[in-house]
């Protein structure tokens, strides 16, 4: 019992840190930093925080299985209800946001499968494709005028070929095609869902519910803005 309140008690600080359900509002609002910093923060350190907290700690935080049980179910549900604000808000960056927060959730998920093995490869994984995105996004929207709205960009593909193609490798990643580090990473979170007994299948089939709105959203974002005609904003010169 008392081991049960001590760790929920380390989760809900890990779960403020790393902007899960429903301590989850002011990661979108810490977009308003420059991208370079977003960048960074929100995609290795910062956040990344009360993941590695929950890894270190995981010798004790396991010996409840109350808490795993509730981390596990945080970050299941979490991951699905993120993605599912990323298909409904128009600003680049918030929708990256909203990325973050889901994937954040994949390894909170992970670690309460007590798969903290694959939670710490998504972080790593997830560190990268989401700078490469983040760091895109900053062209573009440096490109348009600071313009934040992806319903006022459209056809950037031809004028930003460098980040029409390192935006379109980050989406890969982020949506798990194959053969990518993220389609790698993900696949040891589900596999591990899958092996667990009991209300594994349940977990599975958040994570995948979350992979599919993961796709829509990233590939809304990606369409929106490099296909189609421009809608308001050209790119200087």
């Amino acid at each position: 019992m008392i081991v049960t309140i001590i760790t929920l008690g380390i989760l809900s600080g890990a779960m403020g840190k790393s902007a899960q359900f429903p301590f989850h509002t002011w990661l979108p609002d810490a977009m308003e930093g420059p991208t370079p910093v977003s960048a960074l923060v929100h995609s290795a350190t910062m956040v990344a925080a009360g993941v590695f907290l929950l890894v270190r700690l995981f010798p004790f935080i396991s010996a409840s299985d109350t808490t795993m049980l509730v981390i596990a179910g945080v970050g299941a549900f979490t991951a699905v209800f993120a993605a599912t604000m990323g298909l409904v808000v128009n600003d680049i960056k918030r929708v990256l946001a909203y990325s973050s927060i889901s994937q954040l959730a994949y390894m909170f998920a992970a670690i309460g499968l007590g798969a903290f093995g694959p939670a710490i490869f998504h972080l790593i994984t997830h560190a990268f494709f989401k700078a490469l995105l983040f760091l895109a996004s900053g062209t573009v929207i440096l490109s348009v005028h600071h313009e934040q709205s992806i319903f006022k960009m459209g056809g950037l593909r031809k004028a930003l070929p460098v980040s029409f193609a390192s935006f379109l490798i980050g989406s890969l990643a982020l949506t798990a095609f194959p053969y990518t580090s993220g389609y790698f990473s993900k696949d040891e979170i589900l596999l591990a869902a899958l092996e667990l007994d009991g209300p594994g299948i349940i977990f599975w089939a958040g994570g995948v519910l979350g992979a599919f709105f993961t796709g829509m959203y990233t590939f809304r974002l990606f369409f929106v803005v490099f296909f189609g005609k421009n809608r308001g904003h050209a790119p200087e010169k």
